[in-house]
């Protein structure tokens, strides 16, 4: 009767010590939670914040970026003249992949199934790259989303020239929404967040193709002019650079020394524009 008794004490114990780790480990999730939100939102207000910091090289790649959009917009139409002669040779899936991938409500379907998994694996690496693209996709989502109100550009698709505007609408005018292109903005600053985890350039570059797709899809489709998509693919890399570095003094875990040591910049001279990356 004593060993029966004893037995059960053991039992009862057991119990409450196995509910007293869950909820436990609920209680950290929570905190957990509860901090990373508050890094979201911190990132942001840093990344919104920056233009207030600048000094000598960060006006010059801004200036760069203006200049380099400026001198786009001059060829957009023959752009997409050039780019209309061969849009119909794209593969059908390629044209699938560019238009969903860079829809927001799927976007965050990936940058949320990331963070949680982080979360619950209590992998801070992965919770600090979750807090980075479920940030990063917030800031520039709400800032192309302001600007296409503002600027009220005409898209490909509407008949009118790249020069057509429209702008300064409280609501969206249809078709003439096109300045920035928030897919190539999501997808490309995804692309970019998640490359910084990898050492290897030929990953870095195969991630950054793929997060190009939607962006080059846009423009194939009359979605978006070509200085649409540039201006946001490089705003993006602004984006997620400022944030990453907001999150460096919030996360232990930092990712690879590698990643720190690339170093973007804008060219723009006779004959040549772009961004390049040096390794």
């Amino acid at each position: 009767m004593k060993r029966i008794f004893f037995c059960f004490l053991l039992l009862v114990g057991s119990h409450y010590q196995s509910l007293g780790q869950i909820q436990s480990q609920k209680e950290n999730n929570w905190k957990n939670f509860t901090y990373d939100m508050g890094n979201v939102f911190g990132g942001i207000g840093y990344s919104y914040s920056r233009p207030f910091h600048w000094e000598g090289d960060d006006w010059a790649n801004f200036g760069y970026l203006a200049a380099g959009t400026a001198a786009l917009f001059l060829v957009d139409d023959e752009l997409n003249n050039w780019t209309n002669g061969f849009s119909e040779d794209v593969p059908g899936f390629i044209t699938d992949y560019g238009h969903q991938y860079g829809n927001p409500n799927n976007n965050y379907m990936l940058t949320g199934g990331v963070y949680l998994a982080g979360l619950f694996t209590k992998n801070e690496k992965l919770r600090r790259t979750g807090v980075l693209l479920i940030s990063t996709a917030t800031a520039g989502g709400f800032l192309q989303q302001v600007s296409k109100r503002i600027v009220g550009r005409a898209r490909p698709r509407s008949g009118a020239s790249s020069g057509t505007y429209d702008p300064l609408h409280l609501d969206r005018v249809f078709n003439y929404d096109s300045f920035p292109s928030g897919h190539a903005m999501l997808a490309f600053s995804n692309a970019y967040a998640i490359a910084k985890q990898f050492k290897s350039p030929w990953i870095k570059a195969g991630l950054y193709t793929v997060g190009f797709i939607p962006g080059f899809v846009r423009i194939m489709d009359d979605f978006h002019w070509v200085s649409d998509v540039a201006f946001s693919t490089v705003l993006s890399i602004f984006i997620v650079e400022s944030i990453d570095r907001y999150l460096d003094s919030k996360y232990n875990e930092k990712y690879n020394a590698q990643a720190k040591k690339i170093s973007w910049n804008l060219n723009f001279g006779p004959g040549t524009m772009g961004v390049s990356a040096r390794f």
